[in-house]
């Protein structure tokens, strides 16, 4: 069996935990969903994972992307497992960048299956790399932020971190053209939350 290396560097959302071998990322989750990514990884009860510091440069990365390079994930190397319809919908989710946004029915639709919105929420459920492979992009035809497994209010923060206007649980509409006029330009990066530092857990 492919030994695999864990990590559990800290970020301004909670602890991480970051899964991978010597070649490929296998999982990235939040710690309180740890019991969740064992799951997906069919990682067996007392299976030993090697503790291991940065395993490919991952954790480096994460804290880059928290710190506001917010393409800093985007060239870590993954392994994708899951079906091949779960891979044409992990695949297409690192094709949304960070301040955009797809609803699950043009998620299907970029991936040549239109009409089976259900199966891609099913399959954005259960993306094994959080943040790696962008989920929290996705969102409800109608704007609402549902189905997140880090909690609404992580997936709000991430939209807002990459430059997104939210609402409580829901992306803010569009400016009227009117207002639009009205104001100035925006000054880069306002309105974007200062991440908190970034500490490893000893």
């Amino acid at each position: 069996m492919t030994p695999l290396f864990i990590d559990r560097p800290d970020s301004p959302l909670g602890r991480l935990l970051v899964v991978a071998d010597d070649q490929s990322l296998r999982g990235v989750d939040f710690a309180d969903n740890e019991a969740r990514l064992m799951r997906l990884l069919e990682v067996g009860d007392g299976a030993a994972l090697i503790p291991k510091d940065d395993p490919l440069g991952a954790s480096s990365a994460l804290a880059a992307y928290f710190a506001g390079d917010l393409t800093a994930l985007d060239a870590l190397p993954v392994h994708y497992g899951g079906t091949p319809f779960q891979n044409r919908v992990w695949k297409a989710l690192r094709t949304i960048a960070f301040g955009q946004t797809l609803s699950y029915a043009a998620l299907a639709e970029r991936i040549g299956a239109p009409g089976a919105c259900r199966a891609v929420g099913r399959a954005n459920g259960l993306n094994p790399l959080s943040l790696v492979l962008p989920c929290h992009r996705v969102i409800g035809g109608s704007g609402a932020l549902t189905g997140y497994a880090g909690g609404l209010a992580r997936k709000a923060w991430l939209l807002r971190h990459e430059g997104l206007a939210i609402e409580g649980f829901r992306l803010a509409p569009a400016p009227r053209l009117s207002d639009v006029e009205n104001c100035r330009p925006p000054i880069p990066g306002a309105g974007r939350p200062t991440p908190a530092p970034f500490r490893r857990h000893p």
